[in-house]
């Protein structure tokens, strides 16, 4: 056996590896002590029985996040299926024999950095969309924005932005099917919002951190959703550009999509710590969450965190220092790296897919809110 994770992504360290049993280590995020993602290959495994251990599991970022885990695993890195893991003792075990010759394992199902270029230059070529570049990351890489729909005066401003956090990939997933329904010209949901609002798509806030295999950190080791209150174009520009676009066009409406690595639900975050938390706010929030759950059986509101204290809300946070700067909507939606609890699915768990067709059902829920869009 032979294990490697140079590649786009990639994050596994090798301790040892003898008779089909490998003992590795997840490597920390760049510059910071983040660790949890992991994306590596198998090669030479046909038919054998093999034991892969990682050994500091139990020291990561989010240990919580392993119990009811199962890795993503596949052979031609398009079907992604789960496959038998365990915890036990702070080490993670995947005890899997393949029955082809090279294998993939990973956290969840991979968004390649080469898959956002062709997402972003699909959507350009619709009459709908065009293509910004609103600046660049630690490492030079250029920010991707997707204008859909014609700015104007008497159309309100929608945002969606994704992996904020690289490791959660599930979101660029999400934003794909969200993208592939507004650019649907036969899609009546999203005709009629493009004839009420502009939507300004950022797949990718990271993407220096998801070409390293990072979970949580930037180039410079930035949690960017902690980086919103100062940001900075040293540590912090992927957030210090967005913001700017922001102020530019303003911001109606705001949705930043995560995955969570513990809770196997999918839900939001809400307002009520911000500083000026109004009812107004409140009860648009109570109604969206509901539609939403009447519009598809894999959003909750059971499950979820809890909720801050009035005043006390992080405005480091994106979502809250949205609500705090321009008075609107702002949500964080997380989906799974597990399975949907509510819907399991024994064999791929909350997959690529089901994020994509949950990226879907969101335009039809904004749609039944839209006319209560307004500045609180």
């Amino acid at each position: 056996m032979r294990i490697s994770s140079n590649f786009d992504s990639g994050n596994i360290e090798v301790t040892s590896i003898e008779n089909g049993h490998a003992k590795l280590n997840l490597r920390k995020d760049t510059n910071s002590d983040f660790l949890q993602w992991f994306h590596f290959r198998a090669i030479d495994v046909l038919g054998e029985a093999c034991k892969f251990e990682i050994l500091n599991a139990g020291e990561s970022t989010f240990p919580d996040g392993w119990e009811n885990y199962e890795a993503c695993a596949s052979y031609d890195r398009k079907e992604w299926f789960r496959v038998p893991t365990t915890f036990k003792n702070g080490v993670l075990t995947i005890d899997y024999k393949p029955i082809h010759n090279s294998i993939y394992f990973a956290y969840f199902t991979p968004y390649s950095y080469e898959r956002h270029q062709d997402l972003v230059h699909d959507a350009q070529l619709s009459p709908l969309c065009s293509l910004e570049v609103i600046g660049q990351t630690v490492e030079g890489r250029d920010m991707d924005m997707l204008v859909i729909g014609e700015p104007a005066e008497d159309k309100k401003s929608v945002w969606v932005i994704g992996r904020q956090h690289p490791g959660e990939s599930m979101t660029e997933w999400f934003i794909e099917g969200m993208l592939g329904r507004l650019l649907d010209e036969d899609d009546s949901v999203s005709r009629k919002l493009l004839e009420q609002a502009c939507f300004y798509v950022i797949p990718n806030m990271n993407p220096d951190g998801a070409i390293a295999g990072n979970l949580r950190a930037n180039a410079a080791g930035a949690n960017l959703n902690r980086a919103w209150l100062e940001p900075n174009t040293e540590n912090s520009p992927e957030v210090y550009h967005t913001i700017a676009k922001m102020e530019e066009v303003g911001v109606d409406f705001m949705l930043d999509v995560h995955g969570d690595e513990a809770l196997p639900y999918n839900f939001v975050t809400t307002s009520e710590g911000v500083p000026g938390y109004s009812k107004g706010i409140h009860q648009f929030e109570e109604n969206f969450k509901d539609i939403w759950m009447q519009q598809c059986p894999d959003f909750q509101d059971t499950h979820h965190y809890d909720k801050d204290e009035p005043g006390k809300a992080n405005l480091k946070v994106c979502s809250s220092n949205i609500n705090h700067r321009f008075g609107c909507p702002s949500f964080t939606l997380e989906m799974p790296f597990k399975d949907n609890a509510d819907l399991p699915d024994p064999i791929y768990g909350w997959s690529s897919q089901r994020s994509q067709v949950f990226g879907e059902t969101f335009l039809g829920v904004l749609l039944t809110v839209f006319s209560d869009i307004k500045k609180f």
